[in-house]
């Protein structure tokens, strides 16, 4: 807007005034000034030598135009040059000096946005960080968190993979969801989805869990208002949706219930209530579905008509609740339902057409900070958008959803619920070993081979091997229950139970000195160990003052005798897709 046209900054849109910034991929705020600019750089003033620190971002070295004064008037030190009289050549620079710069064209509005320089940089600079703090001060009061005490992880690791569960309740409150029925629910766990997302941010793995899958509910250690911790008994052969409400407990059960189940332990809570969908779909700008047949939906009162429709709001929750439309009118067929409409909401989110529209990402984020319940790790905004940056990263064709395998509970007369199949924990333990199920590349051929060559050659005699034992994650007693396993059952004698291990590991390790090889072979192969348990080191000194290994159990420790190695390839699961696929609802 040119200087007449411009209103009073209280009148400018903050949405327009975020730019985005190519070297981070990330939006910066860019607080135009109140009145024109000269197009002639002022003098640049002193700035802190620590100023590109403050703005969050390296300084840039300064540009030539930048630290040039000459013809400016008012710089110091600077005495103007002659006027030349109108029709004298102009004349060749002394040595040393540079000739004036030539006038240059207009700048486009767009290219003006991102024109600083001098003074007027550095000043809108700080104004920016200023109002992006307080920008980020007002998404963090959105966020509502949970303390689920040690039920989820303190902190975000951009270094590691990270386990997210996703809970949607069914809790009703909010204007106008008094009406979808069991008004009075404490909002249990409706739609539950663990989402894993590799190490190396090349695929993530969305695991959809029944709600009317049955599982045992442990013990739960709930915090209460009042900062206490009461235990919570748990239940056995109920419904999965009761780990959240009933009783009175928190996401913190949910998430000690699906670790329970599946043996993968989540790292932190998403949860979100019926507004969520509504808020979030109309932030978006609508979410595109596809139904095979036309819906007229009485319970749900969901319309559509076949083919493909956008829906918000209303809508779009009656279409992620709507399962007498589909299938054989259950929660199964419901779940491949609401995955199709995240893979949906995911190509939309990535969509250029969101991703280069300040205005719509910040109603987005917006909108969903104030639709989320999460625990206090993820409590502050600039984490969540950690956890978001990680995720972009992945690639929509690799993000794999799926449900846990189940089969019909036996022995019921109408068919209600279901129970963990037979093939569910060979998908856990893809999962739990980080294994993708998309075809990518985890590693670099040339790091495979080197992993893969620490198990070839020659293996000394178990009796050689000579070892301590740490606890590292693993179950309580798992050391001296490896040291029984392995002297009694496979002959390693020189071994011994040096207790717990100064921090917890995800995996188990297995380090040892470059002489020390053949020995760490041969335990390899007695545990079960891959290549990348195997971490050439160095040894230390057992109680006998003799050089050992260190064998640390991590947390997918899963008893003595039972093999450590990661499977190579993931199963493949029935009704598996994967969300860059647009498929049709039946």
């Amino acid at each position: 807007m040119d200087a007449q046209g411009r209103g009073r900054a209280d009148d400018i849109d903050p949405a327009d005034q975020w730019v985005l910034n190519p070297s981070t991929g990330e939006y910066e705020l860019r607080l135009t000034p109140s009145a024109p600019q000269s197009a002639v750089p002022g003098p640049r003033r002193a700035t802190p030598a620590n100023a590109g620190a403050v703005r969050g971002r390296s300084a840039a070295p300064e540009r030539e135009q930048d630290r040039e004064t000459h013809g400016v008037p008012g710089s110091p030190g600077q005495v103007p040059p002659p006027r030349r009289r109108r029709g004298v050549p102009e004349e060749d620079p002394l040595p040393g000096r540079r000739r004036s710069r030539a006038p240059q064209k207009k700048k486009s509005k767009a290219k003006k946005v991102l024109l600083w320089t001098g003074g007027t940089m550095a000043f809108v600079m700080v104004a920016a960080t200023t109002a992006g703090y307080f920008y980020l001060k007002h998404l963090e009061g959105n966020v509502t968190t949970t303390d689920v005490g040690t039920a989820a992880k303190d902190g975000f690791s951009k270094d590691e993979a990270f386990n997210i569960l996703i809970i949607g309740t069914d809790k009703r409150t909010g204007a106008g969801n008094e009406s979808y029925g069991d008004a009075g629910s404490v909002g249990h766990a409706d739609t539950t989805i663990l989402l894993h997302v590799s190490k190396d941010r090349t695929n993530a793995t969305a695991l959809s869990i029944p709600r009317d899958l049955i599982v045992d509910v442990p013990d739960c250690p709930t915090v209460q208002e009042d900062g206490s911790e009461k235990i919570i008994s748990g239940t056995q052969g109920v419904r999965f949706n009761t780990s959240l409400g009933q009783d009175g407990r928190d996401p913190g059960c949910t998430m000690r219930t699906v670790k329970e189940v599946t043996g993968i332990s989540p790292d932190h809570f998403m949860m979100a209530d019926f507004n969520a969908v509504k808020t979030l779909t109309t932030a978006v700008g609508g979410v595109e579905v596809c139904v095979e047949n036309a819906v007229n939906d009485k319970e749900s009162k969901l319309k559509l008509p076949a083919g493909k429709s956008t829906v918000e709001g209303e809508q779009a929750l009656a279409f992620v609740r709507t399962r007498h439309s589909f299938g054989n009118q259950g929660d199964l067929d419901r779940i491949k339902v609401q995955q199709q409409f995240l893979s949906s909401l995911m190509r939309k989110m990535a969509s250029s057409d969101t991703l280069t529209n300040p205005a719509k990402l910040l109603k987005i984020a917006n909108a969903a900070t104030k639709a989320l319940t999460v625990d206090t790790g993820l409590g502050k905004v600039s984490t969540l958008k950690d956890v978001a940056l990680e995720l972009k990263k992945v690639p929509t064709k690799n993000i794999t959803f799926m449900t846990v395998p189940v089969i019909d509970t036996p022995g019921e007369a109408v068919r209600a619920t279901v129970t963990v199949g037979p093939t569910a924990p060979e998908v856990f333990n893809a999962i739990i070993n980080d294994v993708s199920f998309t075809a990518v590349k985890q590693q670099k051929a040339k790091e495979a081979a080197a992993v893969a060559a620490r198990l070839k050659g020659t293996k000394s005699a178990a009796s050689d091997v000579r070892v301590r034992i740490l606890n590292g994650g693993a179950p309580a007693g798992s050391a001296q229950e490896t040291l029984n396993y392995l002297q009694n059952d496979e002959g390693v004698s020189k071994s011994e139970n040096a207790g717990n291990a100064s921090a917890e590991l995800a995996k188990t390790t297995l380090e040892y000195a470059p002489d020390q090889a053949d020995q760490a072979r041969r335990l390899a192969a007695i545990m079960g160990l891959s290549g990348s348990a195997m971490k050439p080191g160095k040894s230390v000194t057992n109680s006998q003052g003799l050089p050992t290994m260190t064998l640390t159990l991590g947390k997918d420790f899963k008893g003595a005798g039972v093999s450590l190695t990661a499977p190579a390839k993931a199963p493949t699961v029935e009704g598996q897709s994967t969300a860059d696929k647009v498929q049709c609802a039946s």
